[in-house]
């Protein structure tokens, strides 16, 4: 069995209208070094570290990698959820109109995201820290919970949210710590 926590990643610079890659603010790097000292207190074994490819994700796993001095590994299938269109402004509109509904009313190339997210966590088979991203995140814990819904929790910034891969199977073992987060 292997267990994968996904960790949110910390308060982006801009959100997802604004930008299409911020990094952290400062409030994010804050909670980025939170998160490292307390994974690196709940480790005595160092698992595997791995990120999406967006700014945002990779500078909070690079405050843990900083702490364990080793590489993160980059996994474009944990990434944000493809868009679209590239105006910033439609995607938002976009997503948070999507948010509010299920997996199974979206266009076909958002559910074979979804799909190749689940594979790839099912194909994780030792245990792994995985820096992703809100939607991914309950991508996710859907999948592993067999439910179509979009948004099946709100994590917050920075939160755990611990699922295990034992004989094919994704469970939930603990969801992350929850915020009221606005899509935007």
């Amino acid at each position: 069995m292997a267990i994968v926590q996904l960790v949110r990643h910390g308060n982006a610079a801009a959100g997802f209208g604004a930008h299409p890659d911020p990094g952290l603010d400062d409030l994010g790097r804050r909670q980025a070094a939170a998160v490292a000292t307390m994974l690196d207190t709940q480790h005595s074994e160092r698992p595997e570290l791995l990120s999406s490819p967006m700014a945002r994700a990779f500078e909070t796993a690079q405050a843990l990698a900083d702490v364990w001095q080793v590489p993160i590994d980059l996994e474009p299938r944990v990434a944000e959820i493809p868009s679209p269109t590239e105006d910033l402004e439609a995607r938002a509109e976009w997503l948070s109109q999507a948010m509010a509904g299920n997996w199974s009313d979206l266009e076909a190339s958002v559910q074979q995201w979804r799909q190749e997210l689940a594979e790839f966590l099912l194909s994780c088979d030792r245990d792994c820290i995985i820096f992703s991203h809100y939607v991914a995140i309950n991508a996710a814990v859907g999948a592993a919970m067999n439910d179509d819904r979009m948004r099946i929790f709100g994590p917050d910034n920075c939160s755990v949210t611990t699922l295990s891969n034992s004989e094919g199977k994704l469970s939930v073992v603990e969801l992350g710590r929850v915020a009221d987060t606005h899509i935007n």
